[in-house]
């Protein structure tokens, strides 16, 4: 999906955020839900495990909080911070939600990405328009909105006394806030 895009899919908030679900984050949403339902938990809370996943996930798998940071940080880490290059993404003809923001605040963009980011006139210009726009700021309230969607998930399971599990509970709404406060 992420490499052949038709031009109108690439320029899609709606596309972009489905294929960042279909791309790690189905996995591990619809394995939290089974993981829930084998340890004979309710329908409720396995849907409640699902959303969880789904808007998350933890730091090394790519659920939706996860993926906008990550491309964040594509355009704000360093190289040695990112494991990879800084700009690799654009570089590569990805089109992420910090450039699909932008280009709502700059329909101009647009003609940029279509001709896309081979010619590096091309992503200096993005760049250029991105630093103008709130596309970075807009991608970090989006995570933010996707890990709260998570919080509310784990505050949504059922009460309990067990020590051990409200202990989890709170690691897991831990998890919540690194993904979205993290640099690397």
């Amino acid at each position: 999906m992420q490499m052949t895009t038709s031009s109108d899919q690439r320029c899609s908030m709606e596309y972009y955020m489905q294929k960042t679900y279909y791309k790690t984050a189905s996995l591990i949403s619809n394995s939290c839900k089974a993981i829930a339902l084998l340890a004979g938990q309710s329908t409720e809370v396995a849907m409640l495990a699902f959303e969880y996943g789904k808007n998350l996930v933890c730091t090394f798998l790519e659920g939706l909080a996860y993926q906008l940071i990550d491309d964040v940080l594509d355009f704000t880490g360093t190289s040695a911070s990112l494991g990879k290059g800084s700009l690799s993404d654009i570089r590569h003809g990805i089109v992420t939600a910090p450039i699909l923001f932008a280009m709502e605040e700059f329909p101009q963009l647009r003609a940029v990405v279509d001709q896309g980011f081979e010619n590096p006139s091309n992503v200096d210009i993005a760049l250029e328009y991105l630093g103008k726009s709130r596309g970075i700021q807009r991608t970090r309230e989006l995570a933010t909105n996707h890990a709260n969607l998570a919080a509310a998930a784990v505050d949504a399971l059922p009460e309990t006394d067990d020590e051990e599990v409200r202990k989890s509970r709170r690691a897991l709404l831990d998890l919540t806030q690194r993904v979205i406060t993290r640099n690397k």
